[in-house]
């Protein structure tokens, strides 16, 4: 166990729910925050930037409810999407200093996840909401294009495949992970995967099969769509609810994951002790979670003590 070192940036009276480094440019992160841990008051949406002197401030913008989670455009590198406890899904332009540009507005609960596809030819979001339902998004068209159903419980976290176009994943309370084919809103695949909420999932970089998920059992699970009956590994160590999961963008078999339990970990499922380290930086639950794609092992994540930061932890400063 131990401390990372880095750099961090407080941000006051916000409590960080969800942190994503920019495609485009390196050092840039953008993170979602509510006030008042998420339960009453406002959001913010917070543009940073890594300096040598630590992290910047470059922009804020503020909604009048809490913000959970934040998604960069893959076709534009100033835009971003937030989704809000009030359902809505607000598009903002970082070039600008008001916003957002738009709101959508139809989910009729908390808007907890949303999603900008990675695969090329297509602008679509999806996100999930506590009223049990996924919606698709092009960012250009004011109105839904179209809504999934099927989940008897709250979604926690939906996700594009990296692979696959137009192919998601959702993660719900309802303690299944659901696969869906944007091309029909039936579902395509139905994994019980805990018996416990799931608050997230992730697709593997260098496996269109491989799916991880984390759950408030405290535990991460991989999933091979093709044979779902058992999971391919099972990752043990976190002590409270395991928050958000990602997958490396550099490694096959390396994931990271933080948890209620303050702790972010990294693990490595191709070996027999797959806990590569736990890094204890911060004060309260730790909810946001990213790995760079420019920055060759750098993480950046945020938590409930209104920190944000961006390291490079031991196991990933030498190639694993």
């Amino acid at each position: 166990m131990g401390t990372a070192g880095g750099a961090a940036l407080r941000l006051p009276g916000l409590h960080g729910y969800a942190v994503e480094f920019s495609p485009y440019w390196p050092g840039r992160v953008a993170c979602a925050a509510a006030q008042y841990y998420g339960i009453a008051g406002c959001g913010t949406l917070a543009v940073l930037e890594q300096n040598d002197a630590g992290i910047a401030l470059l922009r804020s913008f503020d909604w009048n409810d809490g913000l959970f989670d934040v998604t960069w455009s893959e076709n534009n590198e100033h835009v971003l999407i937030t989704s809000s406890g009030d359902g809505s899904l607000q598009i903002w332009d970082t070039a600008k200093t008001k916003g957002p540009l738009q709101v959508y507005k139809e989910h009729t609960q908390e808007a907890y996840s949303v999603d900008w596809s990675q695969t090329r030819g297509e602008q679509l979001v999806v996100s999930g909401s506590w009223d049990q339902t996924a919606k698709l998004w092009d960012p250009a068209v004011g109105k839904s294009l179209c809504t999934f159903k099927g989940h008897e419980g709250v979604i926690y976290s939906t996700i594009w495949s990296p692979h696959i176009p137009g192919c998601f994943a959702s993660a719900s309370g309802d303690q299944t992970v659901r696969v869906w084919d944007v091309k029909t809103p039936r579902v395509k695949l139905v994994i019980p995967a805990h018996q416990a909420e799931i608050l997230s999932c992730d697709w593997c970089k260098y496996d269109e099969n491989l799916l991880v998920t984390g759950a408030v059992d405290c535990s991460l699970k991989g999933w091979d769509l093709r044979n779902i009956r058992q999971p391919v590994f099972i990752l043990l160590g976190h002590t409270y609810a395991i928050r958000r999961v990602k997958f490396s963008p550099f490694h096959a078999t390396l994931l990271a994951s933080c948890s209620y339990d303050f702790t972010v970990r990294f693990w490595d499922f191709s070996k027999p002790n797959p806990l590569l380290e736990t890094v204890e930086h911060h004060t309260e639950f730790t909810c946001g979670l990213d790995l760079s794609l420019h920055n060759h092992g750098q993480v950046v994540d945020c938590a409930w003590d209104e920190l944000v930061k961006i390291y490079t932890p031991s196991c990933l400063a030498v190639p694993v």
